[in-house]
């Protein structure tokens, strides 16, 4: 494990290769689970406040377990989770033409009508983070549904945190990121 300010990083973020590939998986992670997604209160707020932008890009079923449900529920871990249909898929999954999921808050947000992405917990996958009082963990979940996406980073050699750049520069900020790459280099010595 590395520490860098307040988070302490698991090793696998470095080690581990990584690469969605939605081809393969059709973005199963999204539709398997015990629970939605977790949300951070920002992210209840903003969803709250463009759900009405949100809503044209989401299947009725989204919209109807929304609507019956709320934004989100507190699973059985007292996390915020996004709401999901029939105890499966998340209400804000859609799908395209060949069957792979895509994220209705996303789709607002790529065509300019909102300014949240998706959830930073959905855009940061495989990667989770706990927070434990004022340190924040940050582990590698390993799923048997992302296999293809092991694979896939294991052929182009891209590791976990490359992969994954955009949104951890989001989260802790470029100098952050910038000290990741550099126990990256210093461990890979080793």
């Amino acid at each position: 494990m590395f520490q860098i300010e307040n988070a302490i990083i698991s090793d696998e973020i470095i080690e581990k290769k990584f690469v969605c590939n939605l081809k393969a998986c059709k973005g199963a992670c999204c539709v398997e689970g015990d629970s939605g997604a977790p949300l951070e209160q920002n992210e209840i707020e903003k969803i709250e406040e463009f759900y009405p932008l949100i809503k044209k890009f989401l299947r009725p079923e989204g919209i109807q377990a929304i609507e019956q449900n709320g934004f989100y529920y507190i699973d059985k871990e007292h996390d915020k989770v996004t709401t999901l249909i029939n105890n499966k898929e998340c209400a804000y999954t859609v799908f395209d033409a060949d069957g792979i999921v895509g994220c209705g808050i996303e789709k607002a947000y790529q065509e300019g009508k909102i300014n949240l992405r998706k959830p930073l917990s959905c855009w940061l996958y495989p990667i989770r983070i706990r927070e434990i009082k004022d340190i924040q963990a940050v582990n590698y979940d390993e799923w048997d549904i992302c296999k293809s996406a092991v694979l896939f980073g294991e052929k182009h050699q891209i590791k976990v945190f490359e992969f994954l750049k955009e949104p951890l520069i989001f989260k802790f900020g470029e100098e952050w990121y910038k000290q990741l790459e550099d126990l990256s280099k210093i461990y890979s010595k080793k």
